[in-house]
């Protein structure tokens, strides 16, 4: 499945390049070696290059000057995005080296300029929605043959990209550079409304919409609750239909969520490990569960209100606290037609609205009725 050509060949995943230089660069990628080290805080780089836009952080150097506007930028590929901005902009008011690296190869689609003829290519599929490149296994097409490459691993089942610290090996450098943040404590991608950051863009995002958005687009096709995230809805859906996808291979038991089988598989065939907390030596059948406990002695509090200036230890304290700032109340008496702000509220006023009109146990009857719409 290889699509590169070039006389210097990577043994390790068959990658092809013109100059025996650049395959030494890539080679790291593998290898995990890093020669390159900012002075200022010991981050290491595989190429100088890399070393060199780093440390424009610490020296606050921005050499790509807008000509349009006041900002400037520590790399080129960041003023070119920034261009847009301005809409129709003529090339000429670029610098004489982005206007030589840019002006040849623009998008007719978009205005966006691109590094090389290639690179246009690859960016015109973006707007043409063209696959040129297809599996020989599964016919699945990509816009890219790097795509393909990565892809074709899936199949083989070969991880090229190995962590020099640890004995995991991923199939992509990317997978790679992402877990090695798992050793460095790294966690670039920082919260604009809280205190919290995190190790990927998409922990990031889910975030931002789990905690700081009201948006809730899924909404549930037997009761109607709404939610967030699709995840959510498919596991709240299991509710009304029943469904317990999760089967021990032990026993006849099966569940609806994961973690329900896990904590089966530990206490009832001893499978799995506990997770033991370092102060109290409490056991837990979960690592979230032990992370909590750990903030609730050590008094951890990273879930910040945006509204005042309160802090929880869970993400579903400061859900259960923010409708104090608002006069909103998603939930619904089933009976009387009344909506109040918490769902435990809801609860008891519903047990006592249907004592009045003579029934006993209205708990079924409360599955059936209540709207839960801030789940």
């Amino acid at each position: 499945m290889n699509v590169h050509s070039g006389k210097y060949k990577c043994t390790e995943c068959g990658r092809c390049f013109h100059h025996n230089n650049n395959l030494t660069v890539h080679r790291r990628r593998h290898s995990g070696e890093k020669p390159f080290e900012c002075t200022v805080c010991s981050k290491r780089f595989t190429q100088s290059a890399n070393l060199v836009q780093h440390s424009r952080i610490h020296h606050g150097e921005k050499p790509y000057k807008c000509h349009l506007c006041d900002k400037s930028f520590r790399q080129s590929g960041n003023l070119n995005s920034h261009m847009r901005v301005h809409g129709n902009f003529s090339i000429h008011h670029l610098s004489s080296d982005i206007n030589a690296c840019y002006s040849k190869y623009q998008c007719t689609e978009c205005g966006k300029y691109c590094r090389d003829k290639a690179a246009l290519a690859e960016h015109k599929r973006s707007h043409s929605g063209e696959k040129p490149f297809e599996c020989t296994v599964c016919t699945k097409r990509f816009t890219t043959s790097a795509h393909l490459v990565v892809h074709g691993r899936i199949h083989s089942g070969e991880k090229p990209y190995k962590c020099h610290l640890c004995d995991k090996a991923f199939n992509s450098s990317t997978n790679l550079n992402t877990h090695m943040r798992v050793h460095t404590g790294d966690k670039p991608y920082k919260c604009s409304l809280c205190n919290r950051s995190f190790s990927e863009s998409g922990n990031l995002q889910t975030h931002e919409r789990r905690i700081h958005s009201n948006r809730r687009c899924y909404e549930c096709p037997y009761c109607g609750a709404l939610y967030k995230m699709k995840a959510d809805l498919k596991s709240h859906v299991r509710i009304h239909t029943g469904v317990k996808p999760y089967s021990c291979r032990h026993c006849s038991d099966s569940f609806t969520w994961s973690h329900q089988l896990k904590t089966h598989l530990l206490k009832s065939h001893n499978e799995g490990s506990w997770f033991t907390c370092h102060i109290c030596e409490k056991k837990f059948t979960r690592d979230v569960i032990l992370t909590v406990h750990v903030r609730r002695h050590e008094g951890v509090k990273p879930y910040v209100c945006s509204e005042c200036t309160k802090s929880f230890c869970t993400a579903s304290e400061l859900r259960k606290h923010q409708p104090k700032h608002s006069d909103f109340k998603p939930f619904c008496c089933g009976s009387c037609g009344k909506y109040f702000k918490r769902k435990v509220t809801v609860v008891s006023h519903f047990n006592r609205c249907f004592k009045k009109l003579g029934f006993r146990d209205c708990n079924l009857l409360l599955q059936a009725t209540i709207s839960e719409q801030n789940m």
